[in-house]
């Protein structure tokens, strides 16, 4: 059943894979080169970390409302606080749903890009752990193409080989290297919400608890992933990395979250250059732009009744 349902994303996976290799090779790169696969690999990341920009833009906006929301939240939980009874439980989801809805926010925001990708991720695992055994892929992943991932190196080191499984120095070496970086990526991105773009009344209780678990703990399981996972993967893991680090660095000066240090610094930025634009920062501004928002979007209705024509002479 898992295999049945990645097989789309394989297929996809596997287009976008060989494009970049039919590209590379006829830009001059040896077919069988590891640097033409881990090119290919890199290409695919970026094909697939933009598709999803939509969506992360959607997170961004969605979470910026979350925080705007959270005092009227704190009351509705004031309210019904003690209340277990089933009318209540009922009343109590209901109101928070209509406030969700009234404010654009959605609380799943956050884990949505991550959702997508894992998918993505699991399927290029499968991809890259079959051609690593010269099996052709469900599409454009040929036998031959498969064959020639297989045995594919760089810098010495086979890009099917893991740390924990090779006896290659070189494949301890790169992948060393690799664990490194992402884990120092991954470190560096988490930071750099926790430290410029959290909002100080958020960063309290149980919310800075779970930023500070997450600041260290997703670094762990990268180091212990790391070994086990094939340097093709590992290559796509890193480049995603980046591409996540650099992707949040643009958001937090562009987009940052409403009473952190970054919107202070754009504020004053924007201040300077005589920009300065008008930004919602209490629930009720929020509504009214979301009202506002909400009635240019209205379609016209094109029912109207037709005015009827007198006949001539009457």
């Amino acid at each position: 059943m898992f295999d049945w349902l990645l097989w789309p994303i394989k297929w996809v996976i596997e287009l976008l894979l060989v494009s970049f290799h039919t590209v590379f090779t006829a830009l001059g790169l040896s077919a069988a080169a590891g640097i033409t696969w881990v090119l290919s690999i890199v290409g695919l990341v970026l094909v697939v970390r933009a598709a999803l920009i939509p969506i992360f833009v959607k997170q961004i906006k969605s979470q910026r409302n979350m925080m705007l929301v959270q005092p009227e939240l704190q009351k509705l939980q004031k309210k019904y606080k003690g209340k277990n009874d089933r009318d209540s439980r009922e009343k109590f989801a209901k109101e928070q749903m209509e406030l969700y809805k009234r404010t654009g926010s959605n609380p799943l925001s956050s884990c949505l890009p991550l959702l997508i990708q894992m998918p993505i991720f699991f399927g290029l695992f499968s991809t890259l752990s079959e051609a690593q055994k010269g099996v052709s892929g469900v599409g454009l992943l040929s036998t031959n193409l498969a064959q020639q991932f297989s045995v594919a190196e760089l810098f010495g080191a086979p890009l099917s080989n893991t740390f924990a499984t090779s006896d290659k120095l070189e494949v301890k070496i790169l992948a060393a290297v690799m664990i490194v970086l992402m884990t120092a990526s991954q470190f560096i991105t988490q930071k750099q919400i926790m430290s410029k773009n959290q909002n100080p009344a958020a960063m309290t209780g149980q919310y800075a608890q779970t930023q500070k678990i997450m600041l260290y703990v997703f670094p762990v399981i990268f180091m212990i992933s790391g070994i086990a996972f094939p340097l093709g993967v590992m290559f796509y893991w890193l480049t995603s990395n980046f591409w996540t680090m650099a992707q949040q660095f643009v958001v937090i000066r562009n987009m940052p979250t409403p009473g952190s240090i970054a919107h202070e610094a754009r504020q004053l930025r924007l201040e300077k250059k005589g920009k300065l634009a008008k930004e919602p920062t209490t629930l009720a501004e929020l509504e009214e732009a979301e009202s506002a928002k909400t009635q240019r979007t209205q379609p016209v209705s094109k029912s109207r009744a037709k005015k009827t024509t007198k006949p001539p002479g009457n």
